[in-house]
């Protein structure tokens, strides 16, 4: 009973550094939660219990910004190219379905962007994109005096890109 169960933590484990690695974008721990959850591959306290013990042997990692993104590390990719193989070729599929499916639907969908980069003057520059079907609804740059203003500037357009883009384009419509 011991070895089924030792068996099933490292398949499990195995399954969760797959998902990460094939994923076409990096999942925050609640999203690959729901997506683990959705798919009924594991439960709730597995996942979490899996990604603790992966992160606290260097197996993934997350990565600072607003929303943790989680990170598969070298030690991580090592671990599943060489033991890929113990992972049921039933999974693989459906799992490259599935990401095919998303990655068609995100394209499809609206894309929120938000990037800065510092000017020769110690200036920096950000750049605010709504896009839609591959088309671009709207762009804006701006120039601010510094990392913090625009990093915070990114992070607003971020959160609330919807009601930014609404209030801009209302601001031009007169009655």
């Amino acid at each position: 009973m011991f070895t089924e169960n030792t068996e099933e933590l490292a398949q499990n484990k195995l399954l969760l550094l797959y998902i990460i690695k094939k994923a076409s974008y990096s999942f925050s721990k609640e999203e690959l939660t729901e997506f683990i959850l959705g798919k009924e591959y594991m439960n709730y306290f597995l996942i979490q219990q899996y990604l603790i013990e992966l992160q606290e042997s260097g197996f993934i990692n997350t990565e600072d910004s607003t929303e943790e993104r989680i990170l598969l590390l070298e030690k991580g990719d090592l671990a599943l190219e060489y033991f890929e193989s113990k992972i049921p070729q039933n999974f693989k599929e459906d799992l490259a379905k599935t990401f095919q499916i998303e990655k068609t639907i995100k394209k499809i969908e609206s894309e929120v962007v938000s990037e800065y980069f510092e000017k020769e003057n110690s200036q920096f520059t950000v750049n605010l994109k709504l896009i839609e079907n591959e088309e671009t609804l709207f762009s804006l740059y701006l120039n601010v005096p510094s990392a913090s203003q625009a990093e915070s500037i990114c992070k607003t357009w971020r959160d609330n890109p919807d009601k930014i883009y609404q209030g801009i384009v209302n601001m031009f419509i007169v009655d």
